[in-house]
């Protein structure tokens, strides 16, 4: 009979080799196995690849894959009615806690006394492990059960890749809009679908990197002009000819010094004679215009109610 193979007896730069030979199930598994081991993986952190840690609140599950989702690991957050004691089920610890977790070949079973607290410590994990980004849906049925875990990972300055919210006016996602926009930096991809209609509009003190906005009939020219993203996507807008003027002369004047792509869908672009840039709207299908300090260009693509613009630096 073999013996065990004395894994932390490695010298540490080839234990380093070896954790990041791993795949992501095979890593979280081992992670788990004893506290030395935890240790030494998350001591190998920027060694380690790059995840997506994607929150599913609505099935209860984490799910942690590779930026070109080849290799993914799902770990469900199963409420501990007290019969997770069967013999099968073993004992692990998670982030000081001792937790049943069944494990198989792509995912595994933890059982928590209450969901936050399973989200929160396996989030926290993995965040030591892994070189992570959050993506997080808070538009999805049960949001509020996901609302405090999004808070709390703001508090502690994790970058997220993709954050969606439903601003429907409530006073908790109030609150926690108020929270997070002021961290929007960290956040890659901001995606907002909004219903409702009344007094409550988001301020924005801040900016992720790209921003959509399913319907931003809220959202004024004073917004756009104030709009650092990289990328930014309006739909059911409702920005007219003469708001479309300011907003291509702001930028030919040096403005949206970070934007590579503008896209607007909107009703109240018409053909009519408010003139923007001194031409129609149909006449600017295809132009390719310029700052006034000649380091930018800009091709302009029109169509019914619809403008996009792609950026690039001139060579």
């Amino acid at each position: 009979m073999s013996s065990p193979f004395p894994l932390l007896r490695l010298p540490r730069l080839v234990l380093f080799d070896v954790f990041k030979s791993l795949d992501i199930d095979e890593k979280i598994q081992l992670s788990i196995c004893s506290k030395k081991i935890s240790t030494e993986i998350n001591n190998a952190r920027f060694y380690s690849q790059k995840v997506i840690v994607d929150l599913d609140i609505l099935r209860k599950k984490i799910r942690v894959h590779s930026e070109n989702i080849k290799d993914a690991f799902d770990i469900f957050n199963c409420y501990d009615n007290g019969e997770s004691n069967k013999p099968y089920i073993k004992q692990y610890r998670i982030e000081g806690h001792t937790v049943p977790v069944i494990s198989y070949t792509t995912g595994m079973d933890t059982f928590w006394k209450n969901y936050r607290e399973g989200f929160l410590s396996v989030t926290q994990h993995l965040l030591k492990m892994f070189q992570c980004k959050i993506s997080a849906d808070i538009s999805i049925y049960h949001s509020d059960s996901l609302q405090p875990i999004i808070s709390e990972l703001f508090d502690l300055q994790v970058e997220f890749k993709t954050v969606t919210i439903n601003l429907k006016g409530s006073e908790d996602e109030n609150l926690l809009w108020n929270q997070i926009s002021n961290n929007l930096e960290l956040v890659e991809d901001l995606i907002i679908s909004s219903s409702f209609y009344h007094s409550f509009r988001p301020v924005f003190t801040s900016w992720s990197q790209n921003i959509c906005i399913w319907n931003s009939s809220w959202f004024t020219l004073e917004y756009l002009l104030t709009c650092t993203c990289t990328t930014i996507t309006l739909g059911w807008s409702r920005l007219g000819n003469k708001d479309l003027d300011v907003v291509l002369k702001n930028w030919k004047a040096g403005g949206f010094l970070n934007l590579d792509r503008l896209t607007i869908d909107s009703m109240w672009f018409t053909n009519d004679e408010v003139l923007i840039l001194d031409m129609n709207f149909r006449e600017l299908n295809g132009m390719v215009i310029q700052t006034d300090d000649g380091s930018k260009k800009a091709t302009v693509n029109t169509g019914y109610g619809r403008i996009e613009m792609s950026v690039t630096l001139f060579q």
